[in-house]
């Protein structure tokens, strides 16, 4: 098959001016890791979010990020975490490596996300956190969801990995909660040469620790030394946290992703707001077939990561098929509900009353939608819906 338009891995083409940056730093790096890029980038980060300095901290991946706060909750025996059973595992798994029972919510059906009713349907007196996951790149209902988790004691943390610059009443997500992470993943509307990711610890104390747990347990010794060189370079210890020794990481950032990570964040909201009208124009051109439910926001609540939809007349297997044999466009299925996959069967966690993410996983549909997709592409991605759509309507 002659693939007409791809479902591409890679979200951007980057600008002459974004790979200036990324030479320079090249061939002119002091160091290429830890060094003044990371600096840049994690005080950037944070006015881009409208947070304080000191509280982002870019790793290698999202993962890392999320690995991250699974080991800054400092779980106790049978404490719970709530996590979206429509997700991507990463937003799972780091928290039962870390001790947790998970428990799964359910999503809204219109708009993707849990909510502070879905979360609300599967706390108990053991929950000690919920993972708010902002997929697709629209944001939750966090000031609904905060209310709640504060008035339960439960932390949050916001997984903004697809949905960095939106917001909700001018606050970014991943601004809401205790903790959040971004992910700088090829797909993704910001992206670090493939791989890099942020993380976003609020409480001082805490924070304090993330340097030490990131790189290997690294920390200077107290005092002066005659020499520089006696004893090692730096000291490594473990940090201490509620009385208890935490062992450390290495989920360190090159300073190339850095120094690139500081220029596009120049570029996200105009990336976002692009994107945003392109899906805008693909939705509203198929008002006509509600067949294809979108989810549809005109507002920078929604940075659309992703463009997908609803099939409501069922035969999603024969759209997608059709779109590929015929037309040469590549549509997948993303997110199948955690609980579905044999890791968490495993683990004992099969079972979910999750009814929406079961009926979106599996009707859904996830159109080719990298930033760089041409007039050409879009139009024939356009044009081949319809048809297909048009014959499905015939039998």
């Amino acid at each position: 098959m002659d693939i007409k338009v791809n479902f591409s891995g890679r979200a951007l083409k980057y600008t002459e001016a974004e790979i200036a940056v990324v030479v320079d730093a090249m061939r002119n790096g002091e160091t290429l890791t830890q060094g003044r890029h990371l600096q840049d980038f994690q005080k950037k980060f944070a006015a881009y979010q409208g947070l304080p300095e000191g509280c982002c901290f870019a790793v290698m991946n999202g993962v890392s990020a999320l690995e991250l706060s699974a080991q800054l909750c400092m779980f106790k025996p049978g404490d719970e975490v709530i996590v979206p059973s429509h997700t991507f595992t990463a937003s799972a798994y780091p928290y039962a490596k870390k001790g947790a029972k998970l428990a799964w919510a359910d999503i809204d059906l219109a708009t993707r996300v849990v909510t502070a009713d879905t979360i609300r349907a599967v706390l108990t007196p053991k929950t000690r956190a919920v993972v708010v996951v902002h997929l697709y790149g629209y944001v939750a209902d966090m000031p609904a969801i905060m209310e709640l988790a504060r008035s339960r004691g439960i932390l949050v943390i916001e997984d903004a990995a697809q949905s960095i610059g939106a917001d909700v009443g001018g606050v970014r997500s991943g601004s809401f909660g205790d903790m959040a992470i971004f992910s700088f993943h090829s797909h993704k509307n910001l992206t670090t040469l493939g791989e890099g990711g942020m993380l976003v610890v609020r409480d001082e104390k805490l924070a304090k620790l993330v340097p030490m747990l990131r790189h290997n347990g690294h920390c200077a010794y107290p005092g002066e030394r005659p020499d520089y060189w006696i004893p090692a370079m730096g000291n490594v210890d473990m940090p201490m946290l509620d009385g208890q020794m935490v062992w450390p990481n290495n989920y360190c950032i090159g300073e190339i992703e850095c120094a690139l990570g500081v220029v596009m964040l120049d570029r996200t909201d105009r990336i976002n707001a692009e994107k945003r009208v392109q899906a805008l124009r693909f939705i509203d051109a198929l008002a006509g077939y509600p067949e294809l439910e979108f989810h549809r926001v005109d507002t920078t609540r929604h940075n659309y990561h992703l463009l997908a939809a609803r099939m409501t007349s069922g035969g999603r297997d024969a759209f997608i098929r059709a779109m590929y044999a015929k037309h040469g466009v590549k549509c997948v299925v993303q997110y199948m509900p955690l609980n579905r996959y044999d890791l968490y069967v495993k683990l004992g966690l099969g079972q979910a009353h999750c009814a929406n993410a079961d009926a979106f996983y599996d009707n859904m549909v996830s159109f080719p939608f990298q930033h760089w997709l041409t007039e050409e592409e879009f139009d024939h991605m356009l044009a081949a819906t319809k048809a297909v759509l048009d014959e499905l309507r015939q039998g």
